[in-house]
């Protein structure tokens, strides 16, 4: 595409501001609207955004529809449902100094939005959002990843089939473009990628004053007790890790394991990976890819030197690493550094629960946290000591798919949050009214001020 030009870029938020401030996106019937268009575009063209993944990712149709384009059915469908009540203005309580008032809070759309997609979910981590940002009343302009190309076409195709580009755009490029992007005047921004990017766009963002949304990442852990049933654990944890090829914001990162199932959960887990992609998961039809040769460098050099415990195969020409599993690993070891981002598993063990919440509170926030135990006392404990975005006790991954929890970070693993309801509230401005009656005009609020009007006020405010 040409290059883009940030003259331009504020001619298209002139007009999606006339469409916002002329009252086009208000109503609740154009939201809706938009929302069955965008999905009756999803559905015809289904087919080409599963051969784009596959294309992309080697993503294995399964996969590509089942977290990418039935969860966008899914989330629409929810939104579309409830959408009529959330638009309503909320009624609030009154404090007694406001006898005879109605105070409300009313959701407005915050204008032009931002949303910046990455390549790991090409086609969900940027619909979902844009779901959010129609149902709150916003216009938008999308930026998928430029690291899947051809999820990137399919989806500026069923944009522009359905959306008028003063409402919704699609632009596609590189690093370049999104620099220019970030420098633009939005009303809102949405991110969803590293967190080196992700600060990159906070400071872009400050220039602004624009608010933000960061979905990031990190390294999740995932704790075994010794007191939980292995067999379940270790088919769970399996199939979060290696879930899109391991890259997937909210896999497991690593394994903290009690020391006295150490052992017997490896090899489970070692059945699992044969249960699930054949004892050659090359030659598997449900086994994708690494996205491109920079990240299958450095998910090889992870590798080197390794204890390799499972997998360990790799193939530089076809994008491939084996699921793997790492033992005797050490929080030293370069594994443990950043957040891996492919099929590379490590397992470390620990002895009591005091080490575990030492060892996850002394680092960085993660996006998730998966816990499998079943003592109570132990999953209350982490869950009241540990600080981490969202996550699962005996499960992995299945927190994202209800819409009634909030989806997001903390810390330096994102801000804020959306999926379902909270997806509206994510692309809303909160505007708080007060309307006061006119019958009741209280005069000790009013100069000049005396004791007796300073009594009354502590009357009041104590």
């Amino acid at each position: 595409m040409a290059e883009l030009d940030p003259d331009t870029i504020r001619q298209w938020l002139k007009q999606q501001k006339s469409s916002i401030n002329g009252g086009k996106t208000g109503s609740l019937e154009f939201r809706l609207q938009q929302l069955r268009a965008l999905k009756r575009s999803v559905q015809q063209h289904e087919r080409e955004i599963i051969q784009a993944l596959h294309q992309d990712l080697h993503k294995p149709e399964f996969e590509a529809y089942s977290t990418e384009i039935g969860y966008l059915y899914d989330s629409i469908g929810y939104v579309m449902k409830h959408l009529h009540h959330w638009m309503k203005p909320e009624r609030v309580r009154n404090p007694l100094v406001h006898l005879g008032s109605r105070s409300y809070i009313y959701s407005e759309p915050y204008g032009s939005a931002l949303i910046i997609g990455p390549f790991n979910y090409p086609f969900m981590l940027v619909m979902d959002p844009l779901v959010g940002a129609i149902a709150a009343g916003n216009c938008a302009v999308v930026k998928p990843s430029e690291f899947t190309p051809h999820v990137s076409a399919v989806i500026s195709k069923l944009i522009g089939e359905c959306f008028d580009e003063s409402y919704v755009r699609v632009i596609q490029g590189g690093q370049e473009t999104t620099s220019t992007l970030l420098q633009a005047p939005f009303d809102m921004i949405f991110f969803t990628g590293s967190v080196r990017v992700g600060k990159i766009v906070m400071k872009a963002a400050a220039e602004h004053l624009t608010p933000v949304v960061l979905e990031l990442g990190g390294k999740s852990p995932c704790i075994v007790d010794k007191n939980v049933n292995l067999d379940v654990a270790a088919q769970r944890i399996v199939w979060g890790k290696y879930l899109n090829t391991g890259q997937t914001c909210v896999a497991p990162d690593y394994v903290l394991v009690h020391k006295d199932v150490r052992a017997e959960l490896i090899a489970k887990m070692k059945t699992c990976i044969t249960s699930f992609y054949g004892t050659e998961p090359q030659r598997s039809p449900d086994y994708g890819r690494i996205v491109n040769l920079a990240h299958w460098e450095r998910l090889n050099g992870l590798l080197e030197g390794a204890v390799i415990a499972a997998g360990g195969q790799t193939d530089r020409g076809d994008l491939y690493i084996s699921p793997t599993l790492i033992e005797q690993v050490d929080w030293s070891d370069k594994v443990m550094e950043d957040e891996i981002f492919g099929p590379v598993l490590p397992v470390l063990e620990y002895h009591n629960l005091d080490q575990v919440i030492e060892a996850v509170n002394s680092r960085p926030k993660p996006l998730a946290l998966y816990l499998f135990t079943n003592d109570k006392q132990i999953e209350q404990r982490i869950m009241s000591t540990v600080s981490f975005g969202g996550g699962c006790v005996n499960d992995t991954i299945m927190h994202l798919v209800s819409p009634y929890l909030p989806f997001g970070g903390v810390g330096s693993s994102g801000m804020g949050a959306y999926h379902g309801r909270h997806s509206f509230d994510a692309f809303s401005h909160k505007k708080s009214v007060l309307g006061r009656s006119t019958w009741m005009n209280p005069s000790f609020l009013f100069p000049p001020y005396n004791d007796k009007k300073l009594g009354l006020v502590k009357r009041f405010l104590k």
